[in-house]
């Protein structure tokens, strides 16, 4: 009898310790894939960012040569003199006013894919500190602590920002 209590409880003891160690492993692998996905969303935002700039660069390029001509077209209508120059000058004038300037939808998008990768960035360092945390507390709490100095598991650490200049805005100069 005392047998059979034994061998129970040396069963129990191995079915926590096989239980937590896969608790650990399922844990970390938690942890290295929400780091993962964070640093997905930074490389997307690092590669983003100055492509959508140099995109919005350049439309604002266009469009501001496409107002000049249309300044330069206007003038040389008002400016004319005889009716055939008023008359060609006016049909110039008028083509112009044709093109459609789109700087503010793409000013307006540069703003919302901005959010988002911020949006996708929080989301991703909130998820991937949620999953530290379970992982610390296993390390931290008794008895799991126990198993956790025998692996060698350690705290994994959160992601903090700890430079006051990084918790800034981020900053796009056109």
């Amino acid at each position: 009898m005392i047998m059979i209590i034994i061998a129970v409880v040396v069963v129990l003891i191995l079915l926590w310790v096989i239980s937590t160690y896969n608790k650990f492993v399922k844990l970390q692998n938690k942890v290295e894939e929400a780091f993962s996905t964070m640093d997905v969303y930074l490389k997307k935002r690092y590669d983003l960012i100055p492509n959508l700039v140099e995109t919005i660069k350049g439309y604002t390029k266009h469009e501001s040569e496409t107002l000049e001509r249309v300044i330069s077209a206007r003038n040389l209508a008002v400016n004319a003199q005889s009716l055939d120059e008023k008359i060609k000058s006016e049909k110039n004038f008028q083509s112009m006013l044709g093109p459609n300037l789109k700087a503010d939808q793409h000013f307006t998008q540069l703003q919302n894919e901005l959010q988002n990768i911020e949006s996708e960035i929080a989301n991703s360092r909130k998820y991937y500190n949620a999953v530290c945390v379970k992982f610390n507390n296993l390390v931290e709490m008794f008895p799991s602590n126990l198993l956790a100095g025998m692996f060698h598991k350690t705290k994994k650490p959160l992601y903090e920002i700890e430079d006051a200049a990084q918790r800034e805005n981020v900053k796009v100069q056109f």
